[in-house]
Parts: structure tokens; C-alpha cells; sequence
């Protein structure tokens, strides 16, 4: 798949792309702000990558509904795999940080951020695909957004008249220094949290996305482009492609993970009884 991957990335470059004047042309943060293809001049507009998400989006629910159908004892092989997902989740970050109720209580919502950020990130590196949707703001955004008003919620909901106090006023600091430690405290909980946890998912997918198209840009420019005895650089150009395309999954799931346990632990604090 990897090398079907690598192909696919080459194709458009070698059509026109990178080197056809004959120089190298690197990648560019354009690559995430591609031309509207459907509904032009209408609220509907989609480009390349609000495609992707719909896909994206369709296949979550197919495979799902799918594995999910038609319930076993004995599980098939798919049946098994959607299972040992779900016990991910559940077992592994929801029940782990929550406890058994919480966890179940909130599991619906760290279960679809786990699969539609794997998902959505993966994208990355599927043939004729070849972009991770989380790259551009707008996902991340929203489901960090998700993630804020949800812990938020459910720290007034167990704690309505200590939560706010608590977080913006900590208990045991000398009331002479809250004029220091409250603003600092009102930053760093209610604004870089949600700051951080868009563009932790977002910039880690920008700049896998731009070191593969370096990789794969170098690669056209060494065989199209230079050809003869420089040529050969491309087959390293390649060959650091497609092994930082492994590594690219690894960053997928581990950015997955990362987003989904960091909404957990938010919730663990809201949750906390010293609230």
C-alpha cells in the first residue's frame, strides 16, 4: 500500500508538478488550501479535503454498521477487530482515567474522537488520498471545542458551586497572590487548553504531510528532472518516502490516542472530588 502510496504521489508531479521548469519546488503550506471542485460560489463549496472528510465520514459508519450487524458469541475476524477497538477505548483510556462509571458515561464521545481522529489522520497516507484532513483547522478545531464545553459541563454538573472557584482560585495559595496565580490559572485552563489541543493534532499532520511531499518531490525532481548519474538520489529520496510513511501511521495513531486520553484527563480533573 505504501508503494501504491508513493506512486500516487508521484504521478501529479511528474504531470506537471515539481521540476517541470526545471527546478526543484519543494512543498508549500498551499497544499492544505486546495481549489474548490464542487459547488463553487455556494455555501456548499468542497475542495479536495472536505471530500475527504465526507469519505471519511461514510466509511466510519459503514464499517460499524457493518461489524456491528450482526453480533456473535464467537466473533468473526471483523467482528473481532471493531471489538478489540472498542475495548481500547473503553478499557484502556474511558474506564482507566473515569472509572467504570464515568467511563461508560462518557465513553460515546472519547469513542468517536479515537476513530474519527485515527481515521481522519490516516487519510495521510492512503493511495490517491494522500492528505490528512486534521491538517487544516477546521476538525481539530471543532472537536477541541467538543472536548471544552464537555469537560466544562461536566465539571459545573458534579461540582456547581466550587468548579470555577476551584479552578481559578486553588485552594491553599495565600489570597495576597491571586491577583498573580488567577489570571495565570484563567489562561492556562480556559484558553491554552483548547489551544494547544487543536494545534497539537493539527501541526503534527501539517508537517508529516509536508516532509512526505519533500520526499516525494525530491524523488520526481532526481528521476524526471535531473536524470543521469544524479539520478540515483532519488532512489534514497524514495526509499526515506516510504519509511516515513511507516513512521507517518505511527504518528496517526499515537495523535489519535494523544487527543482522545488528553479529553479524558480533562474530564478526570473536572470530575475530581477535591472540586
Amino acid at each position: 500500500m505504501l508503494l501504491v502510496n508513493a506512486l500516487t504521489s508521484l504521478i501529479p508531479l511528474a504531470t506537471g508538478g515539481s521540476g517541470g521548469d526545471g527546478e526543484f519546488h519543494g512543498p508549500t503550506i498551499m497544499e492544505f488550501f486546495p481549489d474548490i471542485v464542487l459547488f463553487e460560489g455556494t455555501p456548499f463549496a468542497m475542495n479536495r479535503i472536505m471530500m475527504i472528510r465526507v469519505l471519511v465520514t461514510l466509511v466510519i459508519v459503514a464499517v460499524f454498521w457493518l461489524g456491528t450487524r450482526n453480533l456473535r458469541l464467537v466473533p468473526t475476524r471483523g467482528q473481532g477487530l471493531i471489538e478489540y477497538g472498542f475495548d481500547f477505548v473503553r478499557v484502556g483510556i474511558a474506564e482507566d482515567l473515569l472509572g467504570k462509571k464515568d467511563g461508560r458515561r462518557f465513553l460515546p464521545i472519547l469513542m468517536t474522537f479515537f476513530f474519527l481522529v485515527l481515521a481522519s489522520n490516516i487519510t495521510g497516507v492512503v493511495p490517491f488520498l494522500n492528505i490528512a484532513n486534521t491538517g487544516v483547522i477546521g476538525l481539530p478545531l471543532l472537536l477541541a471545542l467538543i472536548a471544552y464545553v464537555t469537560w466544562i459541563y461536566a465539571g459545573l454538573k458534579k461540582h456547581p458551586g466550587t468548579f470555577l472557584k476551584n479552578a481559578l482560585f486553588p485552594p491553599g495559595v495565600p489570597p495576597a497572590l491571586y491577583i498573580i496565580v488567577t489570571p495565570i490559572e484563567f489562561i492556562s485552563t480556559f484558553i491554552v487548553r483548547p489551544v494547544t489541543h487543536t494545534l497539537r493534532l493539527m501541526m503534527n499532520m501539517v508537517v508529516g504531510h509536508l516532509l512526505l511531499v519533500l520526499f516525494f518531490s525530491a524523488t520526481h525532481f532526481f528521476f524526471f528532472t535531473v536524470g543521469g548519474g544524479l539520478g540515483l538520489f532519488g532512489v534514497g529520496t524514495l526509499a526515506f518516502g516510504v519509511a516515513f510513511s511507516f513512521f507517518e501511521i505511527l504518528v496517526a495513531v499515537l495523535q489519535a490516542y494523544v487527543f482522545t486520553i488528553l479529553t479524558a484527563v480533562y474530564l478526570q480533573l473536572a470530575l475530581a472530588e477535591d472540586h
